[in-house]
């Protein structure tokens, strides 16, 4: 019988409580091994536990597991604070969850209470712990500070979460199908020459890298536009760089060249694609372009082509955001953005201890603003809207 994503998911969120930190990883592993090929993509995103935490579990398995009081591996220090103090993590979340910025996937939350505050609060009910401790819990309840211009929403749409439960489901279904699942967005355009990028970077001592004063855009150089492609299941992104305009037929032709050089030959059998994006740019639900240069691009691979949307202010939560840009602004941070060559350069060295891959490209052609789509051509289209939220949600038939 065919094991669907919202039922692995509901056995995860019922077994993972009752089960120590060596118990639910053997379970991880056993439950990716038991579901065969595409088994720990599938765990992984039911569950939400780390690639790696599925993988480890998964080498248990294989070798052989007994019976055991050891919960962590032998040399890992004293049992943890909470494990000593029972109800600590409990305490703080339910501190901080007044508080919490985030989607209901979990995938990000962000706390505007400060550390020294949640120790203070957590110390006068009676625990015991520091500042860094503090810290150290919040990442693992996948809390993180963020500046107040991070978190500031505005009014948000009332199904506002139940779209974010409705695009991880469809993620869910895809992946566990083993169809491709990305994540696009345009990163914030760079000036290119030599401009202070922010950060530090170690040079010989009293002898800085040299930038211009002022920042005035270079009329020969312009601005450089990043649109990013996230491959969800692998961990793997393309970046194409363009110098023009960012215009729909451009966030389209680098879903193509993210597909032509990267995405056909990890998913040689896939008949869908599925594509999260933010609800306003290049790539937002109400530009018709975009829907076009999509419905081509499927008549093209012959892919049926699903889109779910971010809901409107909630850019900050898609995982091409945090699971990509973020390492890129980090690896070229406090280096001059000089020419087009060293950022397509900076962009593809970007990798992290999880695995992120990057491959980048210069995109030479000219796309032109302002192109109007009538509405024949807009009703000439394949185009389904699914039944929730069909401005958010639609499907593109190949």
């Amino acid at each position: 019988m065919e094991v669907t994503p919202e039922a692995l998911a509901r056995f995860f969120e019922v077994m993972s409580p009752l089960l120590d930190e060596r118990q639910r990883r053997v379970l991880l592993g056993a439950s990716a091994e038991m579901l065969g090929r595409g088994g720990q993509a599938r765990v992984t995103v039911a569950s939400g536990a780390s690639r790696s935490t599925v993988i480890a579990g998964m080498k248990e398995v294989k070798t052989g597991v007994g019976p055991s009081d050891r919960v962590r591996a032998a040399g890992a220090g004293p049992k943890r604070l909470v494990d000593t103090q029972p109800g600590l993590l409990e305490a703080l979340d339910e501190l901080v969850n007044p508080e919490t910025r985030g989607n209901p996937m979990s995938l990000l939350r962000w706390t505007s209470k400060s550390v020294a505050k949640l120790t203070k609060d957590l110390v006068r009910q009676g625990y015991s712990l520091s500042e860094d401790t503090v810290g150290r819990l919040l990442k693992t309840l996948g809390y993180s500070l963020q500046s107040p211009a991070k978190v500031k929403e505005g009014t948000s749409h009332p199904d506002r979460d139940g779209q974010f439960r409705y695009l991880h489901a469809r993620a869910q279904e895809f992946v566990a199908a083993g169809q491709p699942v990305i994540s696009v967005d345009t990163k914030k355009k760079e000036m290119v020459g030599e401009y202070d990028n922010g950060g530090v970077e170690y040079q010989p001592e009293g002898e800085p890298e040299r930038v211009l004063v002022h920042d005035f855009v270079d009329p020969t150089l312009g601005r450089a536009i990043p649109y990013g492609v996230f491959d969800e299941t692998n961990n793997e992104g393309w970046v194409s760089v363009g110098d023009v305009a960012d215009t729909a037929e451009f966030a389209v032709n680098s879903i193509r060249s993210w597909w032509t050089n990267m995405g056909q030959a990890r998913f040689p059998e896939a008949t869908k694609l599925l594509i999260t994006a933010d609800a306003g740019g290049s790539n937002g639900y109400r530009v018709r372009a975009w829907k076009t240069h999509l419905a081509r691009l499927a008549a093209e691979t012959g892919l049926e082509i699903t889109v779910c949307h971010y809901p409107p202010g909630t850019s900050k939560w898609n995982r091409i955001e945090h699971r990509m840009f973020s390492f890129i602004t980090m690896n070229w941070r406090g280096r001059p953005l000089t020419t087009y060559r060293t950022i397509i350069e900076l962009i593809a060295a970007t990798t992290t201890e999880t695995g992120l891959r990057i491959r980048a490209e210069l995109d030479t052609e000219f796309y032109p603003t302002g192109v109007k789509i009538s509405d024949a051509e807009m009703a000439a289209l394949p185009l389904t809207p699914h039944q929730w939220h069909g401005d958010w949600n639609y499907t593109l038939a190949a």
